[in-house]
């Protein structure tokens, strides 16, 4: 049996804004699964950064055929690189390969850029963190790889309670297809 299930993507508007809440409060949901009950627990992300995000433009969202969000990406466009803040899809949509195509997206927004390479940061043993973005053409990056902004985001982490030792920062260069089209 065939999904029929359809998604298109656009940049996020002010009306996203709780829709993009609420994908990210489920999505963190999932972690209690692999006892960081922490994450779970977390107040969703504050509305008036998510608005910052979407005032500048950098937040994709999936979208069904009635127009409902069920998957979003957040980046920040760096010097040379373009840094996946974050990614989640809601376990209604999984499976269906929006979370790769997302990043595809922001892909292709790095090329027209100018952009080198992508770059997140994730747990390093939880399946649909690390495994899954070295599957998408990821790979680790070592401490000698990460220039101030990345260090800073990394101090960030810690200032704001993730076990930074948990993680790793992941990079793959932008794909030549998307530097060509």
């Amino acid at each position: 049996m065939q999904d029929s299930f359809a998604f298109t993507f656009r940049f996020a508007v002010p009306d996203d804004i709780e829709a993009v809440r609420a994908i990210e409060y489920e999505a963190a949901q999932r972690f209690v699964t692999v006892g960081m009950t922490g994450i779970a627990d977390a107040q969703p992300m504050n509305a008036s950064f998510v608005r910052r995000k979407i005032e500048a433009s950098e937040i994709i969202v999936a979208v069904d055929s009635q127009a409902r969000c069920g998957a979003f990406v957040m980046f920040a466009p760096l010097a040379t690189r373009f840094y996946i803040e974050e990614l989640d899809v809601l376990t209604a949509w999984a499976g269906r390969r929006i979370g790769a195509a997302l990043i595809e997206q922001v892909d292709r927004l790095a090329a027209e850029a100018g952009a080198q390479q992508l770059v997140l940061s994730t747990f390093r043993d939880v399946p649909w963190n690390a495994p899954y973005y070295q599957r998408l053409g990821f790979g680790v990056m070592d401490a000698a790889q990460l220039d101030a902004k990345l260090q800073a985001i990394r101090a960030s982490h810690v200032a704001h309670g993730l076990d930074e030792s948990k993680r790793v920062f992941m990079c793959r260069d932008v794909t030549a297809a998307s530097a060509a089209g």
